[in-house]
């Protein structure tokens, strides 16, 4: 039987066509490769976590599989081997991160610690950053925020593949919005979804995997819907041919945070991520994190209460004829990082080869 995609967040099988290996063995590599590269212990460490949480959830467009790109793009001159972050505090409750042109993972959880210090203060905490580079998945950055108690938004836009509701053309890029929150003596509450119908790395990853697309994700370069990821140039917006124009205008608001508020590039004028010929010139990727502090709201205990009621509802809610429970977003991540972490995550043979494995 051919994988697939699952039916709930983004985790792809690889169970039948990879080989896994120990999360501790990754890191390590990961980090040698990247340090291989020239780039800085800071920048690095970033980026080795992040993508190690994307690989650990199952979200393996956004895991280890990047770390020959960015070792790519480190060797070319796109990303600054050894950028010097700068913080501008606009406000009481805002400030702009300047990424120096360096791996996005090392600015964005920056922007996250910034946040949580004016959020401390302020109540909330907005950050936009500037001078960026991909950010690879944004829930790596929700995630850190909620860790910390504190509930946190995180947000990309990149260049464009995906095609308007009824478009023929790209236009948006993938632009994830990822939320997450804190549970008392749990796992934190966490969403990241891509606004597109699946990551444009996913389609990378099928054809490293020769694996068949879904139906309804990714059309060819005349709009037309296809299961090729040979054949795939774009891929369609969250919700299908009839209510793609949902995803289309969440898209909006990832640019919205990102480019306009942040003064970056918009999903149009990016030099593409893949593909091009200029792996020198920076792209000012933009991004934005937003970080909200319970006590300064309802006060953090209630808040603790009142989400542990919500969730535990949630989970007990009746179930539809054929399935088997309800699921709060996060429950599959957390349930997939248990398994990975016990049997290991599966790595595709591209990566295989370059990290040496």
């Amino acid at each position: 039987m051919t994988p697939r995609l699952a039916g709930v967040g983004e985790i792809l099988d690889l169970e039948s066509s990879s080989q896994r290996f120990p999360a501790t063995l990754l890191e390590e590599k990961v980090a040698t490769r990247l340090r291989e590269a020239g780039a800085s212990e800071a920048s690095l460490t970033a980026a080795t976590r992040a993508m190690l949480h994307a690989s650990l959830v199952g979200v393996d467009s956004h895991g280890v599989r990047l770390t020959e790109h960015y070792c790519n793009m480190l060797a070319g001159g796109r990303l600054n081997k050894n950028p010097q972050l700068k913080v501008d505090i606009r406000a009481a409750g805002s400030a702009m991160v300047d990424g120096d042109d360096g791996l996005g993972h090392y600015a964005a959880y920056h922007a996250v610690e910034v946040g949580i210090e004016l959020a401390q203060k302020a109540g909330v905490g907005a950050v936009g950053i500037a001078h960026s580079s991909h950010l690879g998945a944004a829930g790596a950055y929700a995630l850190a925020g909620a860790e910390r108690g504190f509930v946190t938004f995180a947000t990309t836009n990149t260049d464009s593949m995906v095609a308007l509701f009824d478009g023929a053309a790209r236009f948006h890029g993938t632009n994830p919005l990822a939320f997450a929150a804190p549970v008392p003596d749990s796992r934190p509450w966490l969403l990241d979804m891509a606004t597109s119908s699946i990551p444009m790395n996913r389609v990378l990853l099928h054809r490293s995997l020769e694996l068949e697309l879904p139906d309804g994700v990714a059309a060819d370069k005349h709009g037309g819907a296809t299961t090729d990821p040979n054949t795939a140039d774009m891929l369609l917006p969250l919700g299908g041919a009839e209510y793609g124009y949902k995803g289309a205008a969440l898209a909006g608001v990832a640019t919205l945070f990102s480019a306009l508020l942040t003064g970056t590039t918009l999903d149009t004028d990016f030099i593409p991520m893949y593909g091009g010929d200029d792996i020198s010139t920076p792209r000012n990727m933009g991004h934005f994190v937003l970080v909200i502090d319970p006590d300064k709201f309802v006060g953090r205990e209630l808040f603790g209460a009142m989400i542990t009621r919500y969730l535990a509802s949630l989970r007990s809610a009746p179930v539809r004829e054929g399935a088997e429970r309800v699921m709060a977003p996060g429950d599959r991540e957390w349930e997939e990082m248990a398994h990975r972490q016990q049997e290991g995550v599966p790595v595709d043979p591209d990566t295989i080869r370059f990290l040496g494995l």
